[in-house]
């Protein structure tokens, strides 16, 4: 039996790759973080929006979709190893909106794995499926919905979703229920709900690469002081999160006075978005 190698003569350790990932939303916020940050974890990242994106970077394919149209999403899930699923609407919207991108559009999505045989996807769901949560209650990945929007509807739905074709055709999904991800809380709420954008991430590649996946709903959520949400039953994913709302507190509540008692924004964890809408139509 030949001598083991010694350490520091081994070749440093690569991070593993997928062939060929697809990220949707790649022209959104969070979507051009993921776009760079994901690189080093795909042999060729195929990037889709419908809004204008940077050219194709090396290792790249620009591929514009509209994720409600069934037949251009079957084709841009071809080919696919995996995929990180950001696309769609971000805010809350009249449900009309919402309809097209949120709802059907994870439908397309879900049903071109099916037909093309991706194994793994990574859906950017939103803790605004919890947002009628009172602030300050602690609860896990197992509560009971209860969105605050008629976007939280549609992230609960695309939630189920993944569920059903998981248990029907295998696919595995991680739900990642995204706080506030900016590169700083912009609110005391967030000092709360904050996920830095290296954290963001991090629990991508720890969603793309966990041995055992199946179906996983996790909270995106930095290590802040305060917490809401508990991803104990998210434990197997190995997510370590390395940073923290705290250097920002002082900036933050000097800048924002605390809301009143009674306001909704004040006592729900989905904060502002429990106050929008209804949209009236003419």
């Amino acid at each position: 039996m030949p001598p083991s190698v010694p350490k520091t003569a081994r070749e440093p350790s690569r991070p593993p790759a997928l062939d060929r990932l697809l990220l949707t939303g790649a022209a959104g916020g969070l979507g051009r973080v993921l776009r760079l940050g994901l690189k080093p974890f795909a042999h060729t990242m195929r990037v889709s929006d419908i809004a204008s994106m940077a050219p194709a970077a090396q290792n790249e394919e620009v591929v514009p979709c509209d994720l409600a149209d069934k037949a251009a999403v079957d084709s841009l899930v071809q080919g696919c190893d995996a995929i990180v699923h950001m696309g769609g609407v971000s805010v809350e919207m009249p449900f009309e909106t919402i309809l097209e991108a949120n709802i059907k559009g994870v439908f397309h999505l879900y049903e071109g794995a099916r037909r093309h045989g991706v194994r793994r996807v990574v859906f950017a769901s939103s803790h605004h499926v919890v947002g009628m949560h009172r602030q300050g209650e602690m609860i896990g990945t197992d509560c009971v919905k209860r969105p605050d929007t008629y976007y939280g509807l549609s992230k609960s739905y695309g939630e189920e979703l993944s569920r059903l074709y998981f248990d029907r055709y295998g696919i595995e999904t991680a739900c990642v229920r995204i706080g506030s991800s900016f590169p700083e809380p912009l609110e005391r709420r967030m000092l709360v709900t904050w996920l830095s954008y290296r954290d963001l991430i991090e629990l991508v590649r720890c969603c793309l690469f966990a041995p055992r996946l199946g179906h996983t709903i996790v909270y995106g959520v930095s290590a802040n002081r305060d917490k809401w949400w508990d991803n104990t039953l998210a434990a197997h994913l190995e997510f370590h999160p390395q940073d923290s709302s705290e250097p920002f507190r002082a900036r933050v509540e000097a800048a924002q006075p605390p809301l009143d008692d009674d306001d909704p924004a004040r006592i729900h964890q989905g904060g502002a978005f429990v106050k929008m809408g209804p949209f009236e139509s003419d």
